[in-house]
């Protein structure tokens, strides 16, 4: 269960998990537990509000998961909104059906949570840090990780339940394997050589102002707040540094590494110990004219490394007899062991590769250990710091001085960059995103942005360029050139509306290719896994209609560019499963049962939607 969530499972509340249970923090939102009384809500299920800021922050959060995909902030925010009220919806009727997480599925949870974790292990420290920036306690958000989990376990139980039956899996294969004959022309789009008038090249650009712009612009001032930075400021001596070394030994010490080869004289129900015992010395003695390894594969009773010589492969403490590991581990490069006995029977042992283990001196990594300290000993500063400028930016939202001088950091200034490129610290689209977010342009700080796991953001505008048309002669020929491409796609629509006329009057798909100049391509057994076509042709294939007698089906595809395909469904074969098919049916009832329960869940989502009290205060 909580792998799944771990992995950013789809499901109803995917990416909203995080939201309902605040992580990551990226230390955002502690708006959400200041002042709720002065803001009137936009929304509410039952008895819980959303407010304008649950929004923001959730659109924060998808936005920065959906980098780089063009979509207006507007559609976003509601969608973030609905997904808000899907969420609770869903929270609200577990908690009424009675569902409940433990305190130990909470604690497994939140343990493993990455954000909380230091070289890999759970920092209570930091835990600590993260629920005061947020000003939550810890129960509150245990509360709201087992509300996450019973939402998810929920969502399990409906999804994992449902199943596919055999009739189902084959009527998949049916409709997946089935076969179509087609046969089609294509209509290029022309180069036209007629230059469109003025008169339309002033009209389009008249029309569509809004395509012709100098894209929105901003520019920044910012604090930064670096671990690295606060991590140089820390005072170091080579006492403290000794120190700090002994404790890292391990991260500078390379471990020895032995690989090993072993004859096995097995003691067994036909073999006892005396026997085994004087096989063992008979071949030490045999070793003296005769190599290891060949002599291993001769007399050897472990059959599967006998094949290798007897090779174990890279020795590691822990997985032998104590014995075993005792003759293992003392000798050198190249001995042989006297018979050693396990519970297997006797052995004989032979080190084949050793390279010893090495400790780097002290002054070999000073450097390296040197960074290693300031930023372990500025961990805390650095945390405490990045509370104190959340706070203070949010208890000053009309400048950063006030935190800056408490802080005692710089304001930085960035030149004007867009929504979708910018440089230095505007190369990250979480800045951009946070400077282009509406309560930054309205003059506010931004909420804080992390940037990585040591480095803190908050920033302000400092100059905001709307969108400006670009003059027409500055842009006439990209209109031309739209003008042309259009009308070139209009004459290829028609050209390929004429042909299909005459096909569905009767005429043959060759009189008429011929007619227009045009080649006829033939594709017998065309199915859904082939990329013989391109695929808008290959789904218009799919989607047309079944041909009726011996009358084709005639139907029209647009292919990227423009060209127009004008198709002949001839004949539909309905498919089988094949014997590769019959391999991957498990696996193919799995995933349609698990498709069947998605949908079931949607359906109980939607229908716990309709019967809920929402209110919507505003559109969504």
């Amino acid at each position: 269960m909580l792998t799944k969530i771990r992995e950013k499972a789809q499901g109803a509340f995917a990416w909203g998990i995080l939201i309902v249970i605040c992580v990551p923090f990226a230390l955002w939102g502690i708006q959400n537990y200041l002042d709720t009384g002065k803001e009137a809500p936009i929304a509410s299920v039952g008895d819980r509000d959303f407010f304008q800021r649950d929004v923001n922050q959730a659109y924060e959060q998808y936005s920065q998961n959906l980098q780089g995909m063009m979509i207006d902030e507007q559609s976003l925010k509601a969608q973030a909104l609905e997904k808000l009220i899907k969420d609770e919806v869903l929270l609200q009727y577990v908690h009424a059906q009675g569902l409940t997480a433990t305190d130990d599925s909470a604690r497994e949870f939140i343990q493993s949570l990455p954000y909380f974790q230091v070289d890999g292990k759970f920092d209570e420290q930091r835990y600590k840090t993260m629920l005061n920036l947020q000003k939550m306690s810890s129960g509150e958000f245990v509360s709201r990780i087992k509300n996450a989990l019973i939402m998810e376990q929920f969502q399990r139980s409906i999804i994992e339940s449902s199943f596919a039956t055999e009739y189902d899996v084959k009527s998949f294969f049916k409709i997946q394997n089935q076969q179509r004959d087609v046969n089609y022309v294509t209509v290029a789009v022309q180069k036209l050589a007629e230059q469109p008038k003025e008169e339309e090249i002033s009209a389009y650009y008249q029309q569509h102002q809004d395509l012709y712009q100098t894209p929105e612009q901003v520019s920044v001032e910012y604090i930064e707040l670096s671990l690295e930075a606060m991590g140089k400021t820390i005072a170091v001596t080579d006492e403290k540094l000794k120190a700090f070394y002994d404790e890292q030994k391990d991260q500078y010490t390379t471990a020895e590494r032995r690989k090993i080869s072993h004859i096995l004289f097995a003691i067994n129900d036909k073999v006892d110990e005396k026997t085994a015992l004087e096989k063992a010395l008979k071949a030490q003695k045999e070793l003296a004219g005769k190599d290891f390894a060949a002599l291993a594969a001769e007399v050897s009773d472990d059959k599967l490394t006998a094949k290798t010589g007897g090779d174990l492969g890279l020795f590691n403490v822990g997985v032998m007899e104590k014995a075993f590991e005792d003759a293992a581990s003392t000798l050198k490069l190249g001995e042989v062991s006297a018979p050693v006995k396990s519970a297997f029977g006797y052995h004989l042992i032979k080190v084949t590769e050793l390279v010893p283990g090495e400790i780097k001196s002290f002054d070999t990594v000073k450097e390296e250990l040197t960074k290693a300290y300031q930023k372990a000993q500025a961990e805390n500063a650095f945390y405490e710091a990045g509370e104190r400028l959340t706070e203070m930016s949010y208890e000053n939202p009309d400048n950063l001085k006030t935190a800056a001088d408490a802080l005692g950091v710089g304001i930085k200034k960035t030149a004007l960059f867009t929504k979708d490129k910018g440089e230095d610290i505007a190369a990250d689209q979480k800045i951009r995103s946070a400077a282009f977010a509406e309560e930054v342009l309205k003059g506010n700080n931004s909420t804080p942005i992390e940037l990585g796991t040591d480095r803190l953001v908050v920033l302000r505008l400092l100059e905001h360029k709307a969108a400006a048309a670009r003059e027409l002669k500055e842009v006439k020929p990209d209109i031309i050139n739209v003008l042309l491409t259009d009308k070139a796609k209009q004459l290829a629509v028609e050209k390929a509306q004429q042909i299909k006329a005459k096909l569905q009057a009767g005429e043959s798909m060759q009189a008429v290719a011929a007619e227009n100049k045009l080649p006829v391509k033939a594709v017998a057994g065309l199915t859904r896994s082939k990329d013989t076509v391109p695929m808008p042709l290959s789904e218009a294939i799919f989607k047309a209609a079944k041909p009726v007698g011996d009358k084709p089906t005639i139907f029209i595809a647009a292919l990227p560019a423009g060209e127009q395909v004008v198709a002949s469904l001839s004949k539909v074969t309905e498919g089988v499963m094949t014997e590769e098919d019959k391999k991957q049916q498990a696996l193919a009832t799995k995933n349609i049962a698990k498709a069947f329960g998605q949908s079931e869940f949607n359906a109980l989502i939607s229908s716990l939607e309709a019967e809920a009290d929402i209110v919507v205060k505003v559109p969504k």
